[in-house]
């Protein structure tokens, strides 16, 4: 119960950056693109390597000591969280080619929304694996939720920014930009409870939780952060890569 109370703590957290990016609308008119890319290149970073130091690798060494066939299931496990995102990305391509009128601000919402919820469930399942005497330890599920947190203030701004460009009030392009990042909480709440329920799923959903964010940074966080500035965007990537590196390796 600690450690889902935790969970939904730290999901809360990534929330509250949703909240505080969409509130942007109040007293900002435009994103400096520059800060903007750094941002999005030190998120993508740390995902990455969290991806891979916090989720495969302790992943592959549980399995690895239950004696069972641990490049079978992380790569299955992988696949199926990848398999998400792109199915969520199916699902939104095909909203947007219904919705060629007036209906662009629902999807803004929802887009964000969907993309949010893996992010909720991979921090859920960090957390709830914490319980269950795993290779995680806190400092690595506190860094998962840092990194995508960073990564929720520019999205909320950017939810809500366009949305007051639209013709919306700012209180409204406010309050549902900062909605978006509700689902986290939601979601978080299911992976830990979830992982604790079932243990033997512990590997399977820490392999899945890497594949989900590996393409959320493919599929949204690096062409953003590219698009524009590739040196800053380059730089925040290596940093966030070697920030996360470093503590995962230095406290564990």
């Amino acid at each position: 119960m600690y450690y889902i109370l935790l969970g939904v703590i730290a999901t809360s957290f990534t929330y509250l950056l949703t909240l505080i990016g969409a509130a942007s609308v109040f007293f900002i008119k435009k994103i400096n693109n520059k800060l903007l890319d750094y941002i999005l290149g030190l998120s993508s970073g740390i995902m990455i390597a969290a991806s891979f130091f916090s989720l495969l690798l302790p992943a592959i060494n549980l399995l690895t000591k239950l004696n069972r066939l641990e490049y079978i299931e992380t790569s299955i496990g992988f696949a199926g969280g990848c398999l998400l995102i792109i199915l969520s990305d199916i699902i939104l391509g095909r909203k947007k080619a219904l919705n060629e009128d007036n209906k662009k601000s629902i999807l803004l919402v929802s887009a964000v929304t969907l993309h949010n919820f893996p992010e909720g469930l991979v921090i859920g399942v960090a957390f709830g694996s914490l319980a269950l005497n795993s290779n995680l330890i806190l400092i690595d599920a506190i860094l998962i939720a840092v990194g995508i947190g960073i990564q929720n203030l520019p999205e909320g701004a950017c939810t809500a920014l366009p949305l007051r460009k639209a013709g919306y009030t700012r209180k409204k392009a406010f309050v549902l930009g900062q909605a978006s990042g509700l689902v986290e909480i939601i979601a978080g709440l299911i992976g830990a409870i979830f992982v604790i329920t079932i243990e033997n799923s512990l590997p399977f959903f820490l392999s899945f939780s890497a594949g989900a964010m590996i393409l959320v940074c493919a599929s949204e966080l690096i062409p953003d952060a590219f698009k524009n500035n590739k040196k800053l965007a380059s730089i925040g990537l290596a940093s966030g890569f070697i920030i996360m590196m470093f503590l995962d390796i230095a406290l564990s």
